[in-house]
């Protein structure tokens, strides 16, 4: 049985992996984790999640979590999972990141840390989107410099990042595809007189609002033609049964930073 720890386990997030866990074969949960202070520490994380006691209370003790797993499950923050990433790799223990937002300068750092441990980052643990992912790069690929590439998400009013990860990697992908530098090409604003759009720009819009889960769509946009591949979150358990699959996968790999792509051989 593959232990696995839960970060921000009394967080929306946290609850729907620890129902996740608790459901799949081969797995069990071993440690929940959350910050210093938070109200939730010392509960049963069961009644937390609503799955019912499970005999494991939430603690504030990361060593102590890490040390009782065989790999820790992360949805936080950028800052809080490079923390736990370095905690991790000191006990030689795997890590799963779901967290967005993460500066080209804290990639480096990831990529880095995980040269100890076997690490998955990636900014959606979703089958579909990684499905779509691959489907972008052959679209890209195929259609060429002819199309305009836009690229539109949707999210709830609480989502602290923007654009996001999600939509960043689906930008990086296409560029990557026409040989383009998304970080040059991206273009997140457009106001006033901004001049004709150019033909190498990937135009990034964001959407907040609600309680959407999350919404992605990429228009490639022709002469006369425009086609648009999308992805719509109905729940957010595709995102933690993704990260359970991951966690399985990874325990045990070499060393290195991992994607989703690696976890299910669209690589």
């Amino acid at each position: 049985m593959i232990k696995i720890a839960v970060c921000g386990a009394a967080g929306r997030m946290g609850q729907r992996i620890i129902n996740s866990v608790i459901e799949a074969e081969g797995v069990q949960l071993s440690g929940a984790l959350e910050r210093p202070g938070h109200p939730m520490t010392g509960q049963d994380v069961g009644l937390v999640a609503g799955c019912g006691a499970l005999g494991v209370n939430i603690s504030d003790d990361l060593n102590a979590v890490i040390a009782g797993c065989d790999v820790l499950i992360d949805f936080t923050a950028p800052k809080v999972s490079l923390k736990n990433l370095e905690a991790c790799a000191l006990k030689k223990k795997s890590i799963v990141i779901g967290s967005t937002g993460f500066t080209p300068e804290e990639r480096e750092l990831a990529v880095e840390l995980a040269r100890e441990i076997p690490a998955v980052l990636a900014p959606n643990m979703s089958v579909g989107v990684n499905v779509c992912l691959k489907a972008l790069k052959d679209v890209a690929k195929t259609l060429g410099d002819d199309f305009d590439v836009e690229i539109v998400e949707l999210h709830h009013n609480k989502k602290k990042d923007s654009p996001s990860g999600t939509a960043v990697r689906m930008g990086e992908v296409v560029a990557e595809a026409l040989g383009r530098d998304y970080n040059k090409v991206a273009n997140y604003h457009r106001e006033g007189i901004c001049g004709e759009r150019t033909k190498e720009e990937i135009g990034m819009q964001t959407v907040r609002g609600g309680d959407i889960i999350g919404e992605h769509t990429v228009y490639f946009i022709g002469m006369g033609e425009r086609i648009e591949i999308s992805h719509r979150a109905m729940t957010r358990d595709m995102f933690s049964r993704g990260s359970v699959r991951a966690a399985k996968w990874v325990v045990g790999k070499e060393p290195g930073l991992y994607d989703m792509q690696d976890v299910l051989g669209l690589k």
